[in-house]
C-alpha cells in the first residue's frame, strides 16, 4: 500500500470504531511516518514544533494500538497496518451506531462535517502553501467537484494560523459590474475593504489620469495592505465568470499576476496570498507573461477513488464491500456530488443499491432533477446539445467530434466531459445513457 491508500484504509477503520476520522495534523504524522520521515521533518513541513508532533504521534500510536489489538509505534507502523490489511480486518459500520444527522449534499460541505472526504495530499499542500509569503494557488475542477468545500477548509485553517481571510464568489456579481473595467475594479476594492472592516477610501486613491489598474494597485499598496498586521488570504471562487468579459479578463488577471510577482521583492505584497478557483482554462488567450494561470501552485481536484467512496459509504452507515463500490462507480465514476447524492438517499431512505441502480435513469430516480437541469441548459444551446448527443452515441473506438475552445470550456465547466489528452469523453456512464436517447 502507498501512503494514500493506507490513510484511506485507516480512516475507514477509525470511523467504523469511533465515528471519527484523523484530523489534518494526525494525517500528516501518519503519512510522514509511512514514508519514513523523521519527526523533525514532519514538524518542518507542518510548521509545528518537534515536541508537538511527537505528542500527536504518541497519541496516534496509542489509538492505533487499541484499534489493531497490538502495540503500534513509529517503528512498526507499516508492518502492523500491513498485517491488519492482509487479514482483511475491516469491521463493518454498524448503521445503528451512526447517528442519522445526514446532511443533504448540496453546495459546500460545512467545515467540521464528517461527510467531507479528504483527497491527500491536496489539503496539506494547500495549507502549507498558504503559509508562504506572496503565495498563489490555483484550484481547478468542474462544478460540483468540491472546490468551494476545499476553499472553506483552506480559509478555516488560515484563520487558525492567525491570518485574515476574505472569500469572493464571482458568480454572484451583478452583470452590470462586469461591463466596465473601472467599475469592476472599484467593486473589487470595495468588497475587500468591507471584508477587512475598514472605511472605504477609493476617492483618495482613484484617479483617471493613472488608469484603473494603477489606481487599484495604489489602493491596495497605499491603504489596505499597510493596515494589515497579519497576512491576508484572498480567495476568488468561480473566476471563470470573468472569462466572459475579455477586456476585464485581460486586465484583471494581469493585475493579479503582477501582485504575485511584486511579492518576490516587496514585503508589503508578501502579506497577500491569492487563491483562484476555476472550473476550466479560459478560452481567451492570455499573455503568458501576464497570466496568473501559469504560476503558483496548481491543484486539480480529482474524482473520488474507490477507497474514498468506501470511506464515505461508512460515514453514511453503509457497510459496503468492494463489489458495491464498483457497481456505483460503473455508473457515476468517482464524481463527488453524484456519489454523495446516491449514498445520502440510500442511507436516509434505506434504499438497496440494486433498487437505486434500477431507478437511476428514470424520472423517478434520484438524479432526475440533476439530469433535467443539464438537459434544459443544453436544449437552449443547440450546438452544445448536438455535441453531447454525438459523444453519448459514439462507441469507445470512435474518434470524438472536434470541439471548439468555447464548447470545451462550457461543457467542462458544467462537469459533463472529461479531457484525456486531446480526447473528449462524457464524464460517466450515467450521462452517456441519459443523453444518448434525448439529444
Amino acid at each position: 500500500m502507498d501512503a494514500t491508500a493506507a490513510l484511506d484504509a485507516l480512516n475507514r477503520l477509525i470511523f467504523a470504531k469511533t465515528g471519527k476520522q484523523l484530523n489534518t495534523l494526525q494525517s500528516a504524522v501518519f503519512c510522514g511516518t509511512w514514508l519514513g520521515q523523521k519527526y523533525q521533518d514532519i514538524a518542518a513541513s507542518c510548521h509545528c514544533s518537534d515536541a508537538h508532533i511527537k505528542t500527536v504521534g504518541a497519541e496516534l500510536w496509542e489509538l492505533l494500538s487499541q484499534l489493531l489489538g497490538e502495540p503500534v509505534s513509529k517503528k512498526n507502523l507499516r508492518s502492523a497496518l500491513e498485517r491488519w490489511d492482509a487479514a482483511s480486518f475491516l469491521p463493518d459500520a454498524d448503521p445503528a451506531s451512526v447517528t442519522c444527522d445526514w446532511e443533504f449534499p448540496e453546495g459546500q460541505v460545512r467545515v467540521g462535517s464528517r461527510f467531507y472526504i479528504q483527497r491527500p495530499p491536496i489539503e496539506d499542500r494547500c495549507y502549507q502553501t498558504l503559509l508562504q509569503p506572496g503565495a498563489l494557488l490555483r484550484i481547478k475542477a468542474p462544478r460540483q467537484m468540491g472546490k468551494t468545500s476545499l476553499l472553506a477548509r483552506m480559509l478555516h485553517h488560515a484563520q487558525q494560523q492567525g491570518m485574515r481571510t476574505i472569500m469572493l464568489d464571482l458568480q454572484f456579481v451583478d452583470s452590470k459590474i462586469f461591463q466596465d473595467l473601472d467599475r469592476f475594479l472599484q467593486w473589487f476594492c470595495a468588497r475587500v475593504t468591507r471584508g477587512l472592516e475598514l472605511p472605504l477610501q477609493l476617492a483618495d486613491y482613484w484617479h483617471d489620469i493613472f488608469g484603473s489598474k494603477t489606481s487599484c494597485k495604489d489602493y491596495f499598496e497605499g491603504y489596505l495592505l499597510p493596515q494589515l498586521e497579519q497576512p491576508l488570504v484572498l480567495a476568488l471562487d468561480e473566476v471563470d465568470e470573468v472569462f466572459q468579459y475579455p477586456e476585464i479578463a485581460d486586465n484583471f488577471f494581469a493585475l493579479l499576476r503582477g501582485w504575485h510577482e511584486d511579492a518576490k521583492n516587496n514585503e508589503l505584497w508578501q502579506k497577500l496570498r491569492l487563491v483562484l478557483a476555476h472550473s476550466t482554462e479560459g478560452y481567451i488567450p492570455l499573455n503568458i507573461n501576464q497570466s496568473p494561470f501559469n504560476v503558483g501552485l496548481p491543484i486539480e481536484l480529482p474524482e473520488f477513488n474507490a477507497a474514498q467512496i468506501s470511506t464515505l459509504a461508512h460515514c453514511y452507515g453503509l457497510a459496503w464491500q468492494t463489489a458495491q463500490v464498483e457497481q456505483l462507480m460503473n455508473l457515476v465514476g468517482g464524481h463527488p456530488y453524484l456519489t454523495h447524492i446516491a449514498l445520502y438517499h440510500m442511507a436516509s431512505e434505506q434504499l438497496p443499491l440494486e433498487a437505486f441502480l434500477r431507478l437511476a435513469l428514470t424520472e423517478a430516480g434520484l438524479y432526475s432533477n440533476h439530469l433535467r437541469r443539464h438537459l434544459l441548459v443544453l436544449q437552449q444551446q443547440p450546438q452544445l446539445a448536438s455535441v453531447v448527443g454525438q459523444l453519448a452515441r459514439q462507441s469507445a473506438t470512435e474518434t470524438p467530434p472536434n470541439l471548439t475552445a468555447v464548447e470545451i470550456f462550457q461543457l467542462h465547466r458544467m462537469g459533463l466531459i472529461q479531457l484525456q489528452g486531446s480526447q473528449v469523453r462524457l464524464r460517466c456512464e450515467l450521462y452517456r445513457q441519459y443523453f444518448s436517447d434525448r439529444l
